[in-house]
């Protein structure tokens, strides 16, 4: 489903049933509650979730400079860690080859409570089977919802996503999203980078919607005020939480009133051909487009947690140059054609050409005694483990750390015991060291693995080794 703002006010405060606002739409529009805002440097800690799907083969993240005894390890998912700085990255991965101090290869964290099958949805995410995302299978806040309420912002947590649902061309406007801001909640996202734009920075590219929202929501909310009196019980629960929804909704546009200066400053210019959904735009075009958005919604202050959907299975990749074949990502991931195993380097070297232009950027925006990226983390993720429908035993990620992360795993290739073994960390593992490391004491979050319980194998908590 597409839809707008004005529509979705209209449709849920002034329809006939009078529906409240819906907690997830909310949170693309509202700010959350205040917590503490900022690190020790006096700045917010960002994130941005990069997912990727058909999963990330282990044998693509391995080392050309493996010696013969590191080879051994890898190949036999033995656990094991050296420095980046003495090796030789995999050929796509050598847009990142000037971050080397601040990248991590991370190897062995399992994604077995999540996968299965071609997607997550939520699941990977929240560290639970979220089927296929129906809401009673969302069991609770996804990690960056829960990361965005550490480092509140007027938008809160944002997401964008190229997924495009089978038998699609493509999508646009604001739609149903993967990430959950509460159980049984599925959250909106952005479709499209013209859509992103025009919702993100409105408030300096269009004030006279702008003015016309303000006018809209002043109504609906002493409309709605009005509603409440002489009423009980639950009636007067489900306007007083609607009421509550439109206020901040205002206040969140009074916040980014505020912010008009520095919104002006790092506003991105944004190509007339992603007009009207960007239909006749390239995957590169639109990737390097959403990248720009980005950077300029986390250097404006309008966000710090952003979870991007990069590409799924029915994603559009014919446009990408080295695509001779022309071939869909569903097939590179069955291996069809003589060229899957190339294609896979290909989608990801696109993707660490984006990655590479986050880093880049950011890294040159000053803050305080530094840049921002030295507040920031960046993980590219898979949405399904090591491959297109399996196994879900392991992970490959990439992670981007700034010199202020709580993370002590910058400039290393870290292979952590495999799955089933002792000491192995999991999806859930992976999330409570972020939430433990920048303020969330939450003592596990996530499922937990049947393998290790079979196994009776310890896999709660953090991991320590990675804890600053």
């Amino acid at each position: 489903m597409t839809t707008n703002r004005r529509e979705f006010f209209k449709k849920t405060t002034l329809g006939a049933t009078g529906l409240a606002l819906t907690p997830s739409f909310s949170n693309l529009l509202a700010a959350p509650a205040q917590v503490a805002p900022v690190n020790s440097a006096g700045f917010p800690h960002r994130f941005v979730f990069v997912r990727k799907s058909n999963g990330n083969l282990a044998n693509q993240f391995g080392l050309k400079s493996f010696s013969s005894e590191q080879k051994k390890k890898h190949d036999e998912k033995q656990a094991f860690e050296l420095d980046l700085d003495q090796h030789e990255l995999p050929d796509w991965l050598n847009a990142l080859d000037g971050h080397k101090e601040n990248m991590t290869i991370l190897h062995g964290i399992s994604m077995s409570i999540s996968g299965g099958g071609h997607y997550s949805y939520s699941g990977c995410m929240g560290a639970y089977k979220a089927g296929r995302n129906i809401l009673s299978n969302i069991k609770w806040a996804t990690v960056d919802f829960e990361l965005a309420k550490l480092f509140p912002s007027p938008f809160g947590h944002v997401e964008m996503s190229l997924a495009v649902p089978h038998g699609r061309d493509h999508r646009t406007g604001i739609v149903s999203g993967y990430s959950a801001p509460a159980p049984k909640q599925r959250n909106y996202c952005y479709a499209d980078p013209m859509t992103a734009y025009n919702e993100l920075f409105k408030s300096v590219t269009n004030t006279d919607e702008v003015a016309s929202d303000n006018s809209l929501l002043n109504y609906l909310y002493d409309q709605e005020s009005r509603r409440l009196t002489g009423l009980k019980d639950e009636e007067r629960l489900k306007i007083s939480d609607q009421v509550d929804s439109l206020q901040s909704i205002r206040d969140r546009n009074t916040k980014v009133a505020a912010l008009g200066d520095v919104i002006t400053k790092h506003l991105p210019k944004i190509d007339p051909i992603h007009a009207n959904g960007g239909s006749d735009a390239t995957l590169m075009q639109k990737q390097a487009a959403y990248t720009d958005i980005i950077i300029s919604a986390l250097a404006s202050g309008l966000t710090n947690v952003v979870t991007y959907t990069i590409d799924d299975l029915g994603t559009d990749i014919t446009s990408l140059p080295e695509n001779e074949e022309k071939t869909n990502i569903h097939a590179v991931g069955h291996g069809q054609g003589g060229r899957s195993a190339f294609m896979r380097d290909v989608i990801k070297t696109h993707h660490m050409k984006q990655v590479n232009t986050l880093v880049t950027k950011l890294k040159a925006i000053p803050e305080g005694k530094g840049t921002m990226f030295d507040n920031t983390t960046i993980i590219y993720m898979p949405e399904t483990g090591a491959g297109h429908h399996s196994p879900d035993t392991e992970a490959p990620m990439v992670v981007l750390t700034g010199k202020n992360s709580k993370l002590d795993i910058a400039g290393r290739y870290i292979r952590l015991p495999f799955h089933g073994t002792e000491g192995h960390m999991t999806q859930s593992n992976w999330f409570t060291t972020l939430l433990n490391a920048y303020g969330n004491p939450i003592e596990h979050y996530g499922d937990l693995d049947l393998t290790m319980q079979r196994n009776r194998l310890k896999q709660t908590g953090a991991i320590q080794q990675f804890m600053v």
